[in-house]
């Protein structure tokens, strides 16, 4: 009787020690995943630029657009501020803090499934953070191309004017010359005085443009999926947002020709299928489909 206590004792303690081991390994797989993401968004940050000259995507399209000297974007380009919007959701993916709902059995289009928040933790960036905010506390969920028109104020629902960023481009200007990039002048425009944002640092600026252009020249892989993700999502938006051909505008015509034309397979391909594909941002592949449909 004592030898059967003891060995239903011992099986007893056996699984109790085998459930804690499975937990244990789960909480440590679950705490690695979090923890890659976090070594994985500061390592993007990282790259290329020192702490204090860190860009955000946002940030790097709107100086591309800017005209050096004159330190505003071109008044034409009717095209930036929804790219900017763009630029956010994209930012926000890439920090690990959104992502768009399963596809499903009958694997819904990249425009017809919601964004969803994966991570409310606070990016250290205000207008990120503003627009997180919408998304978490949005219910029901909205798909990509709603949230960039809500968020560029291009709704005609009166309920809805509430998600609207305000002041985007000034405020990443603002952005760029505490970071040292640019600085903060009055211009005078005959009827009206307006605040401009002229370029002080061009080294950084120089060492965008020189990303973007190795991208396509130096550095060609021929492969999207073997591109920096950052680096592709630059490209792709900047050429929505039309200020891509400011960074190839020093290029002698015949690299200007083939950049361009490496740009162009990049803008061919279809977003549906390359979203299908391993270890890809189907947000980013979600905006670029927004913005060529």
């Amino acid at each position: 009787m004592t030898t059967l206590t003891q060995r239903t004792s011992g099986l007893v303690q056996r699984r109790t020690e085998a459930i804690r081991s499975a937990a244990a390994e789960k909480e440590k797989e679950s705490g690695g995943e979090e923890e890659e993401a976090r070594r994985g968004e500061e390592e993007d940050e990282d790259k290329g630029d020192s702490k204090e000259t860190r860009l955000t995507l946002m940030e790097e399209v709107l100086l591309l657009g800017l005209k050096d000297r004159e330190g505003y974007t071109s008044f034409w380009n009717d095209c930036i501020s929804s790219g900017l919007r763009g630029c956010m959701l994209v930012e926000l993916a890439l920090r690990g803090r959104l992502q768009l709902e399963a596809s499903g059995v009958r694997r819904k289009s990249l425009l017809a499934r919601k964004v969803i928040c994966k991570s409310d933790a606070p990016t250290g960036d205000v207008l990120l953070d503003e627009a997180l905010k919408h998304i978490k506390e949005t219910q029901p969920p909205e798909n990509v191309q709603s949230w960039i028109e809500l968020l560029s104020g291009e709704t005609w629902n009166p309920l809805k004017l509430h998600y609207q960023l305000r002041n985007v481009r000034e405020r990443l200007a603002k952005n760029l010359v505490e970071k040292g990039v640019l600085t903060t002048e009055k211009q005078n425009f005959l009827l009206f005085d307006m605040t401009t944002h002229p370029l002080t640092n061009s080294t950084i600026k120089q060492r965008l443009v020189k990303k973007v252009q190795d991208s396509v020249l130096e550095k060609w892989v021929n492969d999207p999926h073997r591109m920096d993700k950052r680096v592709l999502a630059l490209i792709l938006l900047a050429h929505s947002s039309d200020v891509l051909e400011n960074a190839f505008a020093p290029l002698q015509d015949e690299q200007y020709d083939l950049a361009m034309k490496r740009v162009h397979t990049l803008l061919e391909l279809e977003p549906e299928k390359e979203s299908a594909k391993p270890n890809v941002n189907e947000l980013m592949w979600a905006v670029v489909a927004a913005f060529t449909k």
